[in-house]
């Protein structure tokens, strides 16, 4: 009993020091250079990441129910592999199954990535058939009750769609923490949401140039999509070193300033 207090003890000590030892810049992240210097990246081996990718996408989205567990891994491994290359390391397409290794605190970070998802899929639903009972009474007087759950749909989607992004700026930088510096949960929210709020800017920026990425991926014959994924992961791991520079190297005394990550800035 005594050796597992102690095994608990230093656990927890770790987990302190890694946290102490965790800085981030504030308004760090340039969009612009996040997108061309992740496409730098990508293009240097553009088959793997495309493979990496396009796999990650099937297996966190694609699968009935159990895509819904293994999404947060499947990410968290993919950015495993973006980030290896950034740091000149040689990387391989099984690198990508590195976030099982995390899987308990991955997949509870993915759980709640997809709440607002999974509600707003309920409640759609739950209108939807609402809407068609109402219908098939054929009867006039419920033509108001009728338009005031398409009024309702429309209010909770845009509930549905600010939880969403409140989520995505405070687990923005989640799973690279947990699969890069393998912090637990509640650790990597705490650090994530700080970071993420602190960067808010840059976020929203970025998201919104990667939305119109998606946008004319689909707009080329849909398949374009594919081939922009790879860029929009790579612009991620991008954000989330400048926001998070590495502390493991010798001689380490205080972050580096931005521009040292993303082979040059403004390219």
């Amino acid at each position: 009993m005594a050796m597992f207090f102690q095994q608990k003890i230093l656990v927890l000590n770790l987990q302190e020091k890694i946290m102490s030892q965790t800085e981030f810049y504030r308004g760090a992240i340039s969009p612009g250079d996040c997108v061309s210097n992740g496409w730098n990246l990508v293009s240097q081996n553009f088959g793997l990441f495309l493979g990496v990718s396009i796999l990650g996408m099937i297996l966190a989205g694609c699968i009935p129910c159990v895509s819904l567990f293994i999404s947060g891994p499947i990410i968290a491994g993919v950015y495993y592999v973006f980030l290896r290359q950034m740091n000149g390391e040689q990387v391989d397409f099984g690198m990508m199954f590195k976030g099982f290794e995390v899987f308990v605190p991955a997949m509870v970070i993915g759980l709640i990535m997809a709440i607002p998802e999974i509600i707003g899929q309920g409640i759609r639903i739950s209108i939807n058939v609402a809407d068609i009972g109402i219908q098939s009474q054929g009867d006039g007087r419920y033509a108001g009750l009728s338009a005031g759950l398409a009024i309702l749909a429309v209010i909770v989607g845009l509930l549905v769609i600010v939880v969403g992004f409140v989520i995505r700026i405070s687990l923005f930088f989640a799973l690279p923490l947990i699969v890069e510096k393998n912090m637990g949960v509640g650790d990597a929210i705490k650090l994530s949401a700080s970071a993420g709020w602190a960067n808010f800017g840059g976020i929203f920026l970025l998201s919104i140039l990667e939305g119109l990425m998606a946008i004319a991926g689909i707009l080329v014959f849909c398949v374009g999509i594919f081939f922009v994924i790879p860029i929009i992961y790579a612009a991620n791991a991008f954000a989330y070193r400048q926001v998070f520079p590495q502390t493991n190297q010798p001689g380490y005394n205080a972050p580096p300033p931005p521009t040292d990550y993303g082979f040059g800035q403004g390219m």
